[in-house]
């Protein structure tokens, strides 16, 4: 789930060695003095980074932000943008020039009072080649950026986009503030609930209440813990024990274990965060549309999506998720066998074909994914052959570079930033995963993010869906639920369709 711009945390499980047993020791100690307002997570995998313009992997990564940074714009629960740096925002008729007005009184943790200043560092560096954010693609349309007076900040876009206050609540897009670069990577600096304490690589980060952030009352705890445990029957433990008060990110197989407890529950949610079979285009036999077809045809999603969540997900067909209203519900076609073969005997392989078929570890979902594909393919004659790779290499060695695989991402807010970034021929993602380049689905995607009438987007997302759910360049098997278990001491906590953990609002009784 990491950003990837987001990708399946589930699927970014690292083996993390704990280093003479005294990390796990620590883990499973006695629960917290009844004084002891600290709030103790645990979590699959270490940050990649610090630098949340170079957020790729998400988990961690991106529930550390929310606690120490703060964006322009949020989303609600319900997946609405929201004020929160910027308190209102407005744009033209023509969706081309954006003015955000900035809350008075904030101040970094260093004590620096935040102003336009720092947003126009922020999205000057989001925009460097250098820095290399996966969020410079969807900045790309904006030309210009303007501290209007210290708390107004005005974006002048190159072409319309109805979307740009969703993208400045992406993840990447905290407020960092020049004056504390130096220690970004060592102990960094926002305007968010919670001040950085430390990060010890392979056991845990710690942050602390920040006595002044701007939301009088928030947060309620006086810090977190933020444990790395790789593995999640230790976790589970944990949480059981009260050594532990929340679990992030259950996989289904954890849940059945939490169902009965006495001293936790389950929090589910469903997301918008999507697995899928990734075809690279670039490679033979994917560049022929017949057969990606062919395959997409072999599978069979309310199956799959049963066989590798157990239940805690929903099929879909791109990642505009089953809850939202431009949804395609009947374009959910069952497999086709026979039709599977005739592509495939049309592209040359009438005797079927072998390939292998990648996958990061670490995921049970991921493999069961993986193992459900290469069941349903024997029946067209195409012998798969599963390779399992370390996360760190896949990540760095093979993504983008090998021809399929199985992987997984977060959702986004809007069918824009849900679409672009991975089909439009010039999106960032497409041209690291899937090299897919159709002109009519540029136009669409090209149209619809101009344009804010509801009406409309809604006919060109139809459309889009109705020719990717042929000619995709792979196939989105389902969306999965967002589950963490929660120890009944927690108060307040409520799960987050987009996988992050809130405390800003937690109390911890005794």
């Amino acid at each position: 789930m990491r950003n990837r711009m987001s990708r399946v945390t589930l699927t970014r499980r690292k083996a993390l060695a704990v280093t003479g047993g005294t990390a796990l020791v620590a883990v499973l100690s006695p629960a917290r003095a009844a004084t002891d307002r600290t709030i103790r997570i645990a979590y699959p995998a270490a940050v990649a980074t610090l630098d949340p313009a170079k957020f790729r992997v998400g988990g961690l990564e991106y529930n550390y932000a929310h606690c120490v940074f703060n964006r322009l714009t949020a989303q609600d629960n319900k997946l609405q943008v929201v004020p929160e740096l910027a308190t209102s925002w407005e744009a033209t008729e023509d969706l081309k020039v954006w003015t955000f007005h900035l809350r008075d009184g904030v101040k970094f943790h260093n004590g620096k009072p935040f102003t336009s200043a720092d947003v126009l560092f922020t999205y000057s560096r989001l925009k460097d080649k250098e820095v290399a954010s996966v969020l410079r693609a969807a900045l790309g349309v904006v030309d210009k950026i303007e501290a209007i007076d210290p708390l107004t900040v005005r974006f002048t876009l190159s072409s319309p986009y109805s979307d740009l206050a969703a993208v400045t609540a992406q993840y990447q897009a905290q407020i960092l503030t020049e004056s504390a670069m130096d220690t970004l990577t060592t102990k960094p600096v926002g305007t968010g609930p919670f001040r950085f304490v430390e990060y010890r690589p392979g056991d845990q980060l710690v942050v602390e209440k920040n006595p002044d952030y701007f939301i009088p009352g928030s947060p309620k705890v006086d810090g977190a813990i933020m444990r790395i445990i790789p593995e999640y029957t230790t976790a589970v433990a944990a949480l059981e024990s009260g050594a532990i008060d929340i679990v992030y990110d259950l996989p289904p197989e954890q849940l059945d274990i939490l169902k009965d407890s006495k001293v936790s529950r389950i929090e589910e949610v469903a997301s918008g965060s999507w697995l899928g079979v990734i075809f690279n285009n670039a490679f033979k036999p994917f560049d022929d549309p017949r057969v990606r077809e062919a395959f997409t045809k072999i599978i069979d999603r309310q199956a799959f999506t049963d066989i590798a969540m157990f239940g805690h997900g929903s099929p879909t067909v791109t990642p505009i998720p089953p809850a939202h209203p431009f949804f395609r519900a009947d374009l959910l076609a069952p497999p086709d066998i026979p039709g599977a073969k005739k592509l495939l005997a049309e592209a040359g392989f009438a005797n079927g074909m072998a390939i292998d078929m990648y996958f990061p570890n670490g995921s049970p979902v991921n493999e069961r994914l993986a193992t459900a594909f290469r069941d349903a393919a024997k029946q067209v004659g195409i012998t798969v052959s599963l390779r399992m790779a370390q996360e760190d290499k896949f990540d760095s060695e093979m993504e983008g570079k090998i021809a399929f695989s199985v992987d997984g991402f977060f959702g986004r807010p809007t069918p824009d930033t849900m679409l672009y970034a991975w089909y439009h021929s010039t999106g960032s993602w497409n041209n690291t995963l899937w090299h897919y380049n159709n002109p009519e689905v540029d136009k669409i995607l090209d149209t619809a993010r101009a344009t804010g009438d509801k009406d409309e987007q809604k006919r060109l997302y139809s459309r889009f869906q109705e020719i990717v759910a042929k000619d995709g360049p792979g196939c989105l098997c389902f969306v999965r639920n967002f589950a963490c278990g929660v120890s009944k001491k927690v108060q307040g906590f409520v799960g987050s369709p987009q996988m992050w953990v809130d405390i800003n609002n937690v109390t911890l009784a005794a």
